[in-house]
Parts: structure tokens; sequence; C-alpha cells
């Protein structure tokens, strides 16, 4: 009697270079693909308003792709422990594999239901799929994790070079005993009244072919101009990947090797390192969106919070037209160019002085590429707060970084056009002024660590 395998698929949502499938396909016996929506385990953080949107259509994409190849993917919605092991007993079930994940949450939920399968005779087995190399790996001379990226990487660089990508499989065997799935319409993982996601299906289109397809396409296109024009806003000389990395609708590997093969990566590779280092650090810290890295920066005198501030500068109404641009391209197509996340940030939290807390909520919610990882070590790293972060007193002026980066103003033009022009409305706050009043609350956080 056959003994199915079950590939528990979480950000994987992939058939190629995917190795708990490709396990399963080794060991011979049919397969159940599941996912799980897990929003009930203690800690998990549930999906944003964009990610979800993103989540259903990679999902319908994943079940059309398995549907090609035979097999079938379950759904499930519960506590992702319980679900499993429910699963494996109506199934009997001999093997769950899955690619690992590396939040603390997370970690914790896997880790107990590997030794409570296996105590049952279970085979239990967990994959590298979603990180080039794996936190435990990347130590400093002293045996701890980096705190600055350049060592880590050089580092990361020392060891052994990424495996190769796995191929995608031409069939995978369907267990005959099928198991009950949801739907996944009834999941409500869409927007409806309102439907605001207009903006979201004209900018892209979730799936793995589609992820395959943008890799070739910045790679033949892009990635010769990458190191030049990639801080340009306008140039489109970005990869637009990470939505696709996020959801693993493509593997770091495939990019690092395909990238490799195409040349002129370099800088582009160090793209990849950066994230590296955002999901290494959340291993080591998994209290990441909630908690200051640096503890000095707890003592930072944040002031009471002004509503109407936070709301003008999340609905792009700040009158500083950079700002106000790149806020309404997240708000219409749920993804902003990276240097205009920068100055945003920074925007907020320097001179709105709003904790980079409310911050990193609003792109939680609203960009289809957030992740427990890259989303909040990256506003630790505007804050001051985060690993190798930018010094404090380094602040994004966000009319000299428009002169910079968007010189002819295209990209201001584009999606905020009433913040140019003798109409335009007056700044929310004064530039000048409000530096003034950062570089004041950094001075305290130093004297209060000296103390």
């Amino acid at each position: 009697m056959a003994s199915p395998s079950i590939v528990w698929f979480r950000d994987d949502l992939r058939l190629a270079d995917n190795p708990a499938l490709r396990a399963a396909i080794d060991r011979g016996e049919p397969i159940i693909a599941l996912y799980v929506l897990d929003e009930q385990s203690p800690g998990i953080r549930p999906l944003g308003g964009a990610a979800r949107w993103w989540l259903h259509h990679s999902l319908a994409s994943l079940g059309d792709r398995l549907r090609e190849r035979g097999a079938a993917l379950v759904l499930r919605r519960g506590p992702a422990a319980r679900v499993v092991s429910d699963l494996v007993t109506d199934a009997a079930a001999g093997a769950v594999f899955w690619n690992r994940r590396y939040g603390g949450p997370e970690r914790e939920i896997d880790a107990a239901l590997k030794a409570r399968l296996r105590d049952d005779g279970v085979e239990v087995a967990s994959f590298a799929g979603s990180l080039l190399f794996e936190p435990w790996t990347v130590k400093t001379g002293g045996g701890t994790h980096f705190s600055v990226f350049t060592p880590f990487w050089r580092a990361c660089l020392a060891l052994q070079s990424p495996r190769a990508p796995l191929p995608e499989p031409r069939e995978v065997d369907r267990a005959r005993r099928g198991a009950a799935s949801d739907s996944l319409d009834d999941w409500g993982l869409l927007p409806r009244n309102p439907d605001w996601a207009g903006g979201l299906r004209e900018a892209w289109e979730p799936g793995e072919p589609a992820a395959r397809r943008r890799l070739r396409e910045f790679l033949d296109d892009d990635l010769a101009a990458y190191d030049r024009a990639r801080d340009e806003p306008a140039a489109g000389a970005t990869s637009l990947l990470s939505p696709r990395l996020r959801w693993g609708e493509v593997s770091p590997f495939t990019v690092w090797h395909d990238t490799v093969q195409a040349g002129h990566g370099g800088r582009f590779l160090s793209e990849l390192g950066w994230r590296e280092f955002a999901w290494h650090t959340l291993f080591h810290f998994p209290q990441l969106a909630t908690q200051n890295l640096r503890p000095e920066f707890d003592a930072f005198p944040w002031p009471r919070l002004k509503p109407t501030h936070l709301e003008a500068w999340q609905r792009g109404r700040t009158g500083v037209p950079f700002v106000d641009a790149g806020m309404r391209e997240l708000w219409t197509t749920g993804y902003m160019h990276n240097r205009v996340r920068m100055v945003t940030a920074s925007f907020l939290v320097k001179n709105l002085l709003i904790d980079w807390r409310r911050g990193e909520e609003w792109f939680w919610d609203t960009l289809v590429d957030a992740d427990e990882a890259s989303n909040p070590f990256n506003w630790q790293w505007v804050a001051g707060s985060g690993a190798d972060a930018a010094p404090y007193f380094r602040i994004f002026n966000p009319d000299l970084q428009a002169k910079k980066f968007d010189g002819d103003g295209h990209y201001v033009r584009e999606w905020a056009p009433d913040t140019l022009g003798e109409d335009a409305p007056e700044p929310l706050v004064d530039l000048g002024d409000t530096r003034k009043a950062a570089l004041a609350a950094y001075e305290h956080v130093k004297r209060a660590a000296r103390s």
C-alpha cells in the first residue's frame, strides 16, 4: 500500500528548483502538494492586503502548473502544525518534506512538528530553498553573527559557491486517494467592496512562469545598465524580482546562476546579498519588526504622534514631490523603487519624527514584496537602529535626492504632477527645521548611551 509524501509549500510557490518537491519525487511514492494559510499559530504575522492579493494569484498559478503535471494543490486553513498532522493521519502519509523558514515562530512550529512526526515514524526532511547561505554557516572570526554588511557578504562569498538549481519536474505523481481542499476563492484573499487592486493587476502578473520571464528580460535588457541606472526610479533598470523572490516563484539559486552566466552581475548579486543579510539578521533577532536591534535607540525621544502627519505621508499628501510620488506609486501598484523607499522612510522617521514601526506596518500592508525580514530590516537601517544602519545624522533630503536621481522630473510628473508648479501645495514641514530636530533627538540617544 502506498504511503504518500506530503510536500508542504510555504514561501516557495514554484516547481523549478524546489528541493522539497524533488525529495518527494525521488522517494517514489504518490505526492500530496499542500499549502496552509496559517493565521492562527502564535507569533505568525498576518499578511498585509497587497501580499494577500499576490498570494491568491500565485497559488492559482501553482495549482494550474501542478494540474498540468498530473497533481493537485491541496489548500487548508488553520494552525499549520495541526493541519499538517491531520493530513498525515488522514492520508496515511509516510513522509513530509518542506523548505526551511527562518523567522522565530516559524522555526519553532517546524521544529516541534518535525520531532512529533518523527516520533510517529514519519520521515521528515527540510531543505535550503530560500537562502543561498544558511544563517548558522556564516560567522565572524569570533563565532558570532555579523552586524555589518560588507564583511558579512565577503564571508558568504568565501564559502562554497551556491548550489546549482534543480530542474523542473515534468510529472508529479498524484496520490490516488485525494485529500479534501478548501476553495481558494473562499479564503477571501482578494479585496472586495471596494476592490482596490486595479493598479496591482495592471502592474503585475504573479506566478512562476511570469517570474522566469521577468528574470530573463532583466538579464537580457537591463543588467548591463543596472550599476549605472539602478538608483533612478524612472529608468526602469531594476529587476522587479523582489516579489518573485519573496513568494519563492523563482529561487535565489536560479537568480544567482543565471546572473553569473549573463555577466555584469557584481552589484546586482550584492543586492541578493543584502536580502541574505536581512534574513540572517532576523534568524538571530526574531523581534526585528517590533524591537530596536540597537538597544540604545530605546531611548529615542519620539514626540507625540500627529495622526494627520502620518496619514498625509501614507496618502502621498505631504507637499514634498519626491516623497508624494513614491507613496502614490506604492498605493497604486504595491511597489516602490528602492531609492524612493529610502527617501520616504527617512522623511517619516527623521523629518516627521514618527516611529519607524509605524512606517514598517504601512509598508507591510501595502507592499507586494513585504516579508518578515527585509521589511523591518530596511526600516531599521534607515532609522539608524538596525544592523549596518545608516547613521542617524544621514538624513535623505528629498529635494536633493530628486535632483540627483530624477533630474528631469519624469518620476514625479508620472506619480505626483500636482506637487509641481505654481499651484503646488505647501510642504507639510520645513526640511531644514525638522533636520535640526532629528539631529537633536539623535544627540539625546548618544547621551543616553553614554550614561
